[in-house]
């Protein structure tokens, strides 16, 4: 767990909870746009209105001295708590602070709740390469903290509200810049799971290059290592980049992957006014092309990246964004010639695609109310390569615990994009706190934002 506390048409949504949620919609199968200015990503929550994001003068400025509307669950509210440069990843510590990493500083910063209901912020670690992941968990008696740099996985004793001795390096060298020294998923995420064993994410050095996945060591990956660092393996392949890891209610682990850009049209069949479009980016199909995915780290399992891609055309229903296939891509892999993706297991959740999910929090456990603690929250970046754009939110996934598995998504929070479709915030993570608050945080404008339910 990260706390110690804590489907592009029509998407059929089960049964449990149809009664709870409206069914999710986008564009048709054809891929065409929608020609608003911002796509919205899924349909949003029920009862959900539209109120103003409060911002504190101690924590006005850039993006934030404007005021910008959101739609958010009915009652509930949302202010700017803190100002964090580059806030991307939260864990909340065993006494009750928030600890946020700043990759882009090398830092990670400790929020301390104040009685004005803003946070006071002071830097816990710094001088860190790219630091991203964090995660609380006992070991060997006590608070570990991991921290996933992006050339390392961290372990930090903790005690007496901070870290009490030195780091010891559970997994070093791993895979970082790439040969240009470029940053390309460099950023790495990590969760623990129930019996002590790490969790983290090794992305791709490419949008869709197969020679990651024969590189030493291996790239677009989720990988597996004993607390003592020990054991360290390769759990599950074909993951492009699976920024988001979370440990579900029943003790699965989950990753939130953001798939490729800018995929070729996979048919002969004529497209619009293309006779041939095999092979082409064409745009219109990119918008809705392949989803993004939410799917459990099951070890062997192979995500079939970059050969093969999750396609909702071929779902059933057409365009359902569960259960999703995966179809051979018509450039790295025609015919399926190199790689089998009907032998491989069908893609649980889809998200639209372009999403760009990030953070991954179950809510099961936490002070979140009903019915959300019986689901995921996850935050999506939004879209560079879509026209019009995918919007940035914060999104929630039922859990269906008979089945053991995430149902698709509805918006929990959005309205991150201006009018013209650009962005002026981008979610990145979301966690409940231990008043029931939703502490999410973004890296755009450098900012947490505390989500208040109406029953807290």
């Amino acid at each position: 767990m990260r706390a110690p506390f804590r489907r592009f048409a029509l998407a059929a949504v089960a049964a449990a909870i149809v009664a709870l949620l409206p069914a999710c919609t986008s564009s048709s199968s054809q891929g065409q746009d929608t020609g608003r200015a911002g796509a919205s990503p899924v349909a949003p929550v029920p009862r959900a209105w539209s109120t103003t994001l409060a911002v504190p003068a101690s924590e006005n400025g850039g993006a934030l001295s404007t005021s910008h509307t959101l739609t958010v669950p009915g009652d509930w509210t949302i202010r700017v708590w803190a100002r964090v440069p580059d806030a991307r990843i939260e864990v909340w510590t065993p006494e009750g602070d928030l600890l946020v990493s700043s990759p882009g500083g090398g830092n990670i910063f400790e929020l301390r709740p104040s009685a004005a209901g803003t946070a006071t912020v002071t830097t816990l670690l710094s001088h860190l390469t790219f630091p991203q992941g964090l995660a609380f968990a006992k070991f060997d008696g006590g608070w570990v903290l991991y921290v996933a740099e992006s050339d390392q996985i961290d372990r930090y004793p903790w005690g007496s509200g901070g870290i009490s001795g030195p780091r010891t390096v559970i997994a070093g060298g791993l895979p970082d810049l790439d040969s240009d020294g470029d940053d390309v998923h460099r950023a790495k995420d990590v969760t623990v799971a129930g019996d002590g064993t790490v969790y983290f994410n090794v992305g791709s050095s490419s949008n869709a290059n197969p020679d990651d996945r024969t590189m030493s060591p291996q790239r677009a990956v989720i990988m597996a290592v004993r607390p003592d660092g020990s054991d360290l393996r390769v759990v599950e392949r074909g993951v492009r980049n699976g920024e988001g890891l979370a440990v579900a209610p029943d003790g699965s682990v989950w990753t939130a992957v953001n798939e490729r850009d800018n995929i070729p049209y996979p048919s002969h069949s004529a497209y619009a006014t293309y006779s041939d479009a095999f092979g082409q980016v064409i745009q219109a199909y990119v918008n809705n092309h392949p989803p993004d995915e939410v799917v459990p780290v099951t070890a062997g399992r192979d995500l079939g990246w970059p050969y093969c891609d999750p396609d909702q055309d071929d779902s059933k229903p057409a365009g359902s964004l569960a259960d999703v296939p995966l179809v051979a891509n018509s450039v790295t892999n025609p015919g399926g010639r190199t790689l089998d993706c009907a032998a491989l297991a069908p893609i649980e959740v889809g998200l639209p695609a372009h999403s760009a999910p990030l953070g991954i929090t179950f809510l099961e456990g936490s002070k979140a109310p009903a019915p959300w603690s019986g689901g995921a929250v996850v935050a999506v970046h939004g879209s560079w390569d879509r026209h019009p754009p995918q919007a940035p939110a914060v999104l929630w996934l039922a859990w269906n615990a008979s089945k053991g598995v995430l149902e698709p998504a509805v918006a929990l929070v959005s309205g991150f994009e201006n009018a013209d479709g650009s962005f002026w915030g981008r979610p990145v993570d979301a966690v409940p706190g231990p008043d029931g608050a939703l502490y999410v945080s973004d890296d755009s404008v450098g900012a947490i934002y505390r989500l208040v339910p109406a029953s807290s």
